[in-house]
């Protein structure tokens, strides 16, 4: 199902949109971290895109991987682990290559000057 173009989306529409009962949205929610919707004005559940796609995930590792509810947090967890570092790895990465950049450009402001 396609996900229709909307910031926020009711606990009725993530029940349809993802195939489980609201009941099951709620209980996801109390053994996943990464779900966290935000309350509206209306105490009402919202649930944001990266909610639904989470969401989406949890299902296809629960109902046709296999996985237990455990066994598919600590998966989440560890991708949460690996993807936070290789974000600080590409991060550092950055850093090198800027500070290379810098060098080799203050050296050449240094030979410019010099033959002045």
């Amino acid at each position: 199902m396609k996900i229709p173009d909307k910031k926020y989306f009711r606990i009725g529409e993530v029940s349809t949109i993802v195939g489980v009962d609201t009941h099951v949205l709620r209980y996801w929610e109390s053994e996943f971290k990464n779900i966290r919707p935000v309350r509206g004005k209306s105490k009402q559940r919202l649930y944001r895109r990266q909610d639904i796609d989470n969401l989406l995930l949890i299902r296809n590792l629960l109902h046709y991987e296999g996985y237990t509810i455990s066994g598919a947090r600590k998966l989440l967890e560890r991708r949460a682990e690996e993807n936070t570092a290789y974000y600080l790895y590409k991060k550092n990465r950055e850093r090198e290559r800027l500070r290379y950049i810098k060098n080799e450009l203050t050296a050449i402001i240094g030979q410019l000057k010099s033959t002045v």
